[in-house]
Protein backbone atom coordinates (compact mmCIF):
# COMPACT_ATOMS: atom_id res chain seq x y z
CA UNK A 1 0.00 0.00 0.00
CA UNK A 2 1.52 3.49 -1.57
CA UNK A 3 0.02 6.35 1.14
CA UNK A 4 1.34 10.19 0.20
CA UNK A 5 0.72 12.81 3.52
CA UNK A 6 0.65 16.19 3.57
CA UNK A 7 1.14 18.71 6.47
CA UNK A 8 0.24 22.17 5.81
CA UNK A 9 -1.06 23.29 9.26
CA UNK A 10 2.01 26.26 10.29
CA UNK A 11 4.77 27.83 8.31
CA UNK A 12 6.42 24.97 7.59
CA UNK A 13 5.16 21.86 4.56
CA UNK A 14 6.16 18.89 4.30
CA UNK A 15 5.12 15.66 2.49
CA UNK A 16 6.24 12.12 3.54
CA UNK A 17 5.71 8.93 1.25
CA UNK A 18 4.89 5.27 2.75
CA UNK A 19 4.85 1.50 1.50
CA UNK A 20 3.03 -0.21 4.07
CA UNK A 21 4.68 0.86 7.45
CA UNK A 22 7.74 1.74 5.42
CA UNK A 23 8.78 5.37 5.38
CA UNK A 24 10.30 5.66 1.71
CA UNK A 25 11.00 9.39 1.65
CA UNK A 26 9.83 13.00 2.99
CA UNK A 27 10.29 16.64 2.15
CA UNK A 28 10.12 19.91 4.06
CA UNK A 29 10.34 23.25 3.36
CA UNK A 30 10.14 26.46 6.32
CA UNK A 31 11.08 29.03 3.80
CA UNK A 32 8.20 31.31 4.06
CA UNK A 33 6.28 30.30 0.71
CA UNK A 34 2.93 30.09 0.04
CA UNK A 35 2.34 26.09 0.68
CA UNK A 36 0.57 27.15 -2.61
CA UNK A 37 3.84 27.13 -4.01
CA UNK A 38 5.69 24.11 -2.66
CA UNK A 39 3.11 21.26 -1.40
CA UNK A 40 2.43 19.73 -5.08
CA UNK A 41 6.10 20.39 -5.89
CA UNK A 42 7.58 18.70 -3.27
CA UNK A 43 4.95 15.94 -3.80
CA UNK A 44 5.64 15.19 -7.22
CA UNK A 45 9.33 15.28 -6.70
CA UNK A 46 9.46 13.01 -4.18
CA UNK A 47 7.12 10.47 -5.91
CA UNK A 48 9.83 10.68 -8.51
CA UNK A 49 12.59 10.37 -5.97
CA UNK A 50 11.66 7.19 -4.82
CA UNK A 51 10.72 5.92 -8.02
CA UNK A 52 6.88 6.13 -7.74
CA UNK A 53 3.70 7.79 -9.74
CA UNK A 54 0.61 9.13 -9.04
CA UNK A 55 -1.19 6.35 -10.25
CA UNK A 56 0.09 3.90 -7.82
CA UNK A 57 -1.09 6.03 -4.68
CA UNK A 58 -3.31 3.87 -2.92
CA UNK A 59 -4.47 6.46 -0.46
CA UNK A 60 -3.93 10.13 0.54
CA UNK A 61 -3.79 11.57 4.20
CA UNK A 62 -3.79 14.94 5.19
CA UNK A 63 -3.77 17.42 8.48
CA UNK A 64 -7.17 18.69 8.66
CA UNK A 65 -6.57 20.92 11.95
CA UNK A 66 -5.93 22.85 13.91
CA UNK A 67 -3.81 25.28 12.46
CA UNK A 68 -3.37 28.08 10.30
CA UNK A 69 -7.15 28.60 8.35
CA UNK A 70 -5.21 28.96 4.73
CA UNK A 71 -2.68 26.43 5.37
CA UNK A 72 -5.46 23.86 6.55
CA UNK A 73 -7.17 24.93 3.50
CA UNK A 74 -4.73 24.48 1.51
CA UNK A 75 -3.55 21.11 2.26
CA UNK A 76 -7.11 19.45 2.84
CA UNK A 77 -7.93 20.94 -0.92
CA UNK A 78 -4.71 19.43 -2.09
CA UNK A 79 -5.35 16.02 -0.74
CA UNK A 80 -9.26 15.85 -1.43
CA UNK A 81 -8.27 16.68 -5.39
CA UNK A 82 -5.56 13.97 -5.72
CA UNK A 83 -8.09 11.27 -4.15
CA UNK A 84 -10.87 12.67 -6.12
CA UNK A 85 -8.88 12.38 -9.46
CA UNK A 86 -7.46 8.80 -8.66
CA UNK A 87 -10.64 7.58 -7.13
CA UNK A 88 -8.80 6.84 -3.48
CA UNK A 89 -9.25 7.15 -0.16
CA UNK A 90 -8.38 10.20 1.65
CA UNK A 91 -8.03 10.40 5.87
CA UNK A 92 -7.87 13.27 7.76
CA UNK A 93 -6.12 13.51 11.08
CA UNK A 94 -5.70 15.56 13.79
CA UNK A 95 -2.60 17.80 13.67
CA UNK A 96 -1.70 17.66 17.24
CA UNK A 97 -2.23 13.66 17.29
CA UNK A 98 0.12 13.84 13.96
CA UNK A 99 2.65 16.13 16.18
CA UNK A 100 2.54 13.55 18.94
CA UNK A 101 3.50 10.60 17.01
CA UNK A 102 6.04 12.24 15.02
CA UNK A 103 7.58 12.85 17.93
CA UNK A 104 8.49 9.61 18.68
CA UNK A 105 8.87 9.92 22.62
CA UNK A 106 9.30 6.30 23.77
CA UNK A 107 7.78 7.30 27.11
CA UNK A 108 6.09 10.22 29.21
CA UNK A 109 3.50 12.81 28.78
CA UNK A 110 3.23 14.47 24.68
CA UNK A 111 1.86 17.69 24.64
CA UNK A 112 1.10 19.30 21.13
CA UNK A 113 0.66 23.27 21.43
CA UNK A 114 0.52 25.28 18.68
CA UNK A 115 0.18 29.21 19.49
CA UNK A 116 -3.42 30.37 18.57
CA UNK A 117 -2.69 33.74 19.59
CA UNK A 118 -5.35 35.60 22.47
CA UNK A 119 -3.03 33.95 25.25
CA UNK A 120 -4.54 30.47 24.27
CA UNK A 121 -2.64 27.21 22.38
CA UNK A 122 -4.68 24.99 20.50
CA UNK A 123 -3.56 21.97 22.36
CA UNK A 124 -4.01 18.35 23.00
CA UNK A 125 -2.26 16.13 25.42
CA UNK A 126 -1.30 12.16 24.97
CA UNK A 127 0.46 9.57 27.39
CA UNK A 128 3.06 7.25 25.70
CA UNK A 129 3.65 4.06 27.19
CA UNK A 130 6.56 1.86 25.56
CA UNK A 131 5.74 3.53 22.10
CA UNK A 132 1.87 2.89 22.84
CA UNK A 133 -0.15 6.53 22.22
CA UNK A 134 -2.89 7.36 24.09
CA UNK A 135 -5.11 10.48 24.18
CA UNK A 136 -5.74 12.08 27.61
CA UNK A 137 -7.13 15.39 26.47
CA UNK A 138 -9.14 16.17 23.16
CA UNK A 139 -8.29 18.52 21.28
CA UNK A 140 -9.43 22.50 21.89
CA UNK A 141 -8.27 25.66 22.28
CA UNK A 142 -7.16 26.41 25.67
CA UNK A 143 -5.63 29.33 27.58
CA UNK A 144 -2.46 29.28 28.67
CA UNK A 145 -3.21 29.66 32.65
CA UNK A 146 -5.72 26.98 32.50
CA UNK A 147 -3.17 24.23 31.01
CA UNK A 148 -0.58 25.13 33.25
CA UNK A 149 -2.99 24.45 35.96
CA UNK A 150 -3.64 21.09 34.29
CA UNK A 151 0.17 20.14 33.72
CA UNK A 152 1.47 21.26 36.89
CA UNK A 153 -0.55 18.26 38.23
CA UNK A 154 1.24 15.42 35.96
CA UNK A 155 4.00 13.82 37.82
CA UNK A 156 6.21 12.42 34.44
CA UNK A 157 7.76 14.37 32.07
CA UNK A 158 5.75 16.21 29.35
CA UNK A 159 7.35 16.65 26.09
CA UNK A 160 6.32 20.05 24.09
CA UNK A 161 6.37 20.10 20.46
CA UNK A 162 4.61 22.57 17.90
CA UNK A 163 5.17 25.95 17.34
CA UNK A 164 3.54 27.35 20.95
CA UNK A 165 6.31 25.17 22.42
CA UNK A 166 8.81 27.77 23.70
CA UNK A 167 5.90 29.96 24.53
CA UNK A 168 4.72 27.42 26.89
CA UNK A 169 8.21 26.50 28.36
CA UNK A 170 9.08 30.27 28.93
CA UNK A 171 5.67 31.27 30.17
CA UNK A 172 4.44 28.36 32.27
CA UNK A 173 8.03 27.36 34.07
CA UNK A 174 6.69 23.82 34.87
CA UNK A 175 10.06 21.80 36.03
CA UNK A 176 8.51 19.01 33.85
CA UNK A 177 8.43 20.41 30.76
CA UNK A 178 10.95 19.03 28.38
CA UNK A 179 11.65 21.38 24.85
CA UNK A 180 12.73 19.42 21.74
CA UNK A 181 15.34 21.00 19.47
CA UNK A 182 14.48 22.73 17.01
CA UNK A 183 14.08 19.91 13.93
CA UNK A 184 11.73 18.19 16.02
CA UNK A 185 9.62 20.80 17.32
CA UNK A 186 7.31 21.61 13.87
CA UNK A 187 5.08 19.25 12.93
CA UNK A 188 5.80 17.11 9.70
CA UNK A 189 3.63 14.78 7.35
CA UNK A 190 5.53 11.68 8.93
CA UNK A 191 3.57 11.88 11.80
CA UNK A 192 0.24 12.17 9.32
CA UNK A 193 1.07 9.56 7.87
CA UNK A 194 1.50 7.39 10.96
CA UNK A 195 -2.27 8.44 12.08
CA UNK A 196 -3.50 7.49 8.91
CA UNK A 197 -1.92 4.15 8.85
CA UNK A 198 -3.32 3.72 12.80
CA UNK A 199 -6.65 4.96 11.00
CA UNK A 200 -6.27 2.28 8.23
CA UNK A 201 -5.42 -0.72 10.35
CA UNK A 202 -8.16 0.20 12.59
CA UNK A 203 -10.39 -0.04 9.69
CA UNK A 204 -11.63 3.48 9.25
CA UNK A 205 -12.69 4.95 5.79
CA UNK A 206 -11.32 7.28 4.42
CA UNK A 207 -13.83 9.27 2.59
CA UNK A 208 -12.40 12.52 1.13
CA UNK A 209 -15.90 13.78 0.21
CA UNK A 210 -17.12 14.34 3.78
CA UNK A 211 -13.70 15.70 4.92
CA UNK A 212 -13.57 19.37 6.17
CA UNK A 213 -10.94 21.36 8.23
CA UNK A 214 -11.12 21.59 11.94
CA UNK A 215 -10.56 24.94 13.14
CA UNK A 216 -11.60 24.20 17.00
CA UNK A 217 -12.56 27.79 16.30
CA UNK A 218 -14.31 30.70 14.71
CA UNK A 219 -11.60 32.86 12.15
CA UNK A 220 -11.05 36.52 13.14
CA UNK A 221 -13.68 37.70 9.73
CA UNK A 222 -16.47 35.36 11.07
CA UNK A 223 -16.02 36.65 14.98
CA UNK A 224 -15.66 40.04 13.88
CA UNK A 225 -18.97 39.17 11.30
CA UNK A 226 -20.86 37.59 14.61
CA UNK A 227 -19.78 40.51 16.99
CA UNK A 228 -21.33 42.96 14.22
CA UNK A 229 -24.67 40.75 14.15
CA UNK A 230 -24.93 40.77 18.12
CA UNK A 231 -24.54 44.92 17.96
CA UNK A 232 -27.33 45.25 15.71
Amino acid sequence: MLLLAFETSAKAASVALFEGEKLLGEQYQNTGLTHSQTLMVMAESLLSQCGKQVQELDAVAVANGPGSFTGVRIGVAAAKGLAWGREIPCYGVSTLEAMALGLGVFEGYVCPVMDARRSQVYNALFYVNQGTLTRVAPDRAISLQELGQELKNLEKNVFLVGDGSILCYNTLLEKQLVLPPEHRMHQRAVGVGLAALGMIQRGESGDGAVLTPNYLRLSQAERERLSREQQK
